[in-house]
């Protein structure tokens, strides 16, 4: 039967609980967190529950790879983009007061947090390490941390909640997520077309390894395809419009006003 377990749902009511706290204090500062931020939040965090604590998590864990890896993508990707989503940097300012906190936030420059994801999501999804998780629960714990940590860092580059280089504009940030999709098609196409299960673990036909990566390549089409599209249109309201051009006369209407002005003269005169 299946049973929840507290500590899985113990740091999303925490996440939650400080988000609020935070969020509050600032509205009473007349500074309110807008709705919409409110909202990726706590999808990103709804998101987190539905990977972490319904039947996903033991599904995954003990017969269906595919169901693993559904699990993998919400914790790593799409919660990750949504908590991301809903943090300003009035939000953040408390966790930055912190001591060496302020360091850490190179974490999210995109040269780094582009290979540290790189490296989380290839090193989890080698077989040695890929089972020894799925033995020992604090290991596992530990693996949907590093995928959520990573994945927000990797995000946080690119969502900017806080100012990032200034070289990283909306055409290079286009540029590194086809870098991120690259990375993650590639190794879907490593559980596609393997001539035989990577993990003996779940002991299922090859099919289940294949949808697995299936599942992985079209979830990376679409947040690419969707997450370009914002930046596009981020893109399009940022462009300066184009100055009108001044009204050019014509040749008549410009060698008729000086007529017109003479003759008021010579009638004044």
């Amino acid at each position: 039967m299946w049973q929840p377990e507290p500590l899985q749902l113990a740091p999303i009511a925490l996440g939650a609980l400080a988000y609020a706290r935070r969020a509050g204090n600032l509205a009473r500062r007349g500074r309110p967190v807008p709705l919409r931020r409110q909202a990726w939040f706590v999808a990103g965090l709804a998101l987190l529950a539905v990977a972490l604590a319904t039947p996903i998590d033991p599904i995954g864990e003990e017969r269906l790879f595919w169901v693993h890896m559904v699990q993998h993508l919400l914790t790593g990707d799409l919660a990750a983009y949504c908590v991301v989503k809903g943090l300003t940097g009035p939000l953040l300012r408390p966790l930055l007061a912190l001591p060496f906190a302020g360091r850490l936030r190179v974490l999210a420059h995109p040269l780094v947090a582009l290979p540290l994801w790189a490296l989380t999501l290839c090193a989890w999804h080698l077989p040695p390490l890929y089972e020894a998780a799925l033995v020992h629960p604090a290991l596992h714990a530990l693996q949907h941390t590093l995928f959520f940590l990573s994945g927000a860092l990797m995000w946080a580059a690119v969502l900017s909640p806080l100012p990032g280089p200034a070289w990283f504009g909306n055409g290079a940030k286009v540029a590194y997520v086809l870098a991120v999709r690259t990375i993650g098609a590639a190794l879907a196409n490593v559980f596609i077309w393997a001539d035989r299960p990577l993990y003996d673990w779940y002991g299922t036909p090859l099919s289940d390894q294949v949808t697995g990566g299936a599942i992985m390549f079209t979830e990376g089409s679409l947040v690419t395809l969707l997450v370009i599209a914002w930046l596009f249109l981020e893109w399009m309201q940022e462009s300066p419009t184009p100055a009108r051009p001044a009204p050019r006369l014509r040749p008549d209407a410009a060698l008729a006003r000086p007529a017109r002005s003479s003759g008021a003269r010579d009638r004044s005169a």
